[in-house]
């Protein structure tokens, strides 16, 4: 599976936010271990990219500035986690919550970062794309933290 053309539909936990793909997007999903997206997720942050303008949100939506360069976004009713967004990097799209969209159950794994920082009791499989911490933050200068 690569990038596909359509539209896809996610929601909420509630349903008070609806998030619309619309156009070419590649939606296997990408993995985070760094420990803002533990924090954030519980363990295990899974998002898929889609281009800013291939998106739309409808419903009440809250926003958190979680560093200098990123957002991440929540449904202010249920809290459900909906994207994140680098908002300084090379397409300042949205890192989508794969969970949101039914279609989701058939995606495969598309990368993995941090793989030196991830929880013991989460440890992916798979022939997917890989960067330790040093490996990816070589290549993404502009992120400070800590992951």
């Amino acid at each position: 599976m690569g990038e596909v053309e359509g539209q896809l539909e996610g929601r909420c936990l509630c349903g008070a936010v609806t998030i619309r793909v619309n156009g070419l997007h590649d939606p296997r999903p990408g993995a985070c271990h760094c420990r803002m997206c533990q924090r954030w997720s519980g363990g295990l942050f899974l998002c898929f990219y889609a281009a800013e303008d291939a998106v739309t949100v409808e419903g009440p939506v809250t926003r958190f500035a979680s560093t200098a360069f990123a957002e991440r976004a929540f449904c202010a009713t249920c809290g459900s986690h909906l994207w994140m967004r680098d908002l300084e990097g090379e397409g300042s799209g949205y890192d989508l919550m794969p969970g949101l969209f039914d279609e989701a159950r058939d995606w495969p794994m598309r990368s993995e970062i941090y793989t030196d920082r991830a929880m013991a009791s989460i440890r992916l499989e798979g022939g997917h794309n890989r960067a330790t911490r040093a490996e990816y933050e070589a290549k993404n200068s502009h992120i400070e933290g800590d992951g």
